[in-house]
């Protein structure tokens, strides 16, 4: 893999209880439509087997738009539902043993929330970080407060592999990330919580193409 280069751009991050009476598949779909290019499925209430269903449920969708689907944590739902990666947080197995049992054609991220948090994901084999809370958000209030573009720019100069933002990222914050290094952005409420998710995907897909390498 190109040490630079994910396979998305505009990651959807779930969160169900944003859809209000919609389900979680009908705003992806929807947001797949608007240009969404990257899931990464975070319900950590579900039990494996529930997480396994709604797995199943999304790579339905995913699946026929070519669109990957990653999941959080959880390495015994990704192999089972042949998702296409998992995505870890800091407190999560170490990478080199996720990447020990999901081998080298699914993706391996990290959740990172400082520089010497993105140098280790590195050094450790992820494909791939998420840097934040760049912008205050409810979302990401237990892992301090925003790192700023300054700091996001830092750390994507640091890093050889691509760092995605994540943290009040929306169609009027995107775009201050213009010339940070990102290989892209992920969002939660932007679009989950949009009255049309598929044109706040479109906005923000629009965006991210323009801000990143």
């Amino acid at each position: 893999m190109d040490s630079r280069r994910v396979p998305f751009r505009l990651l959807l991050v779930t969160d169900r209880q944003l859809c209000k009476d919609r389900t979680l598949s009908a705003v992806v779909r929807e947001a797949i439509a608007g240009g969404v290019d990257g899931v990464q499925l975070r319900e950590k209430d579900l039990t494996a087997s529930e997480l396994f269903n709604l797995a199943g449920e999304i790579l339905e969708v995913t699946g026929s738009q070519r669109v990957p689907l990653l999941i959080n944590d959880r390495i015994d739902v990704v192999l089972a539902a042949r998702a296409q990666g998992v995505h870890l947080a800091t407190h999560s197995l170490p990478i080199r043993e996720a990447r020990s049992l999901v081998g080298s054609d699914l993706l391996v991220g990290r959740s990172v929330h400082s520089l010497e948090e993105a140098l280790q994901a590195q050094t450790e084999g992820a494909d791939y970080v998420l840097f934040g809370p760049i912008f205050s958000t409810p979302a990401k209030v237990k892992y301090g407060p925003p790192q700023g573009v300054k700091r996001l720019q830092e750390v994507s100069g640091a890093l050889r592999i691509p760092v995605l933002a994540i943290g009040g990222i929306n169609r009027d914050t995107a775009s201050l990330l213009s010339g940070s290094g990102l290989a892209g952005i992920a969002v939660i409420s932007a679009i989950q919580g949009a009255h049309d998710p598929c044109e706040a995907a479109r906005e923000l897909a629009a965006i991210a193409r323009r801000i990143s390498i």
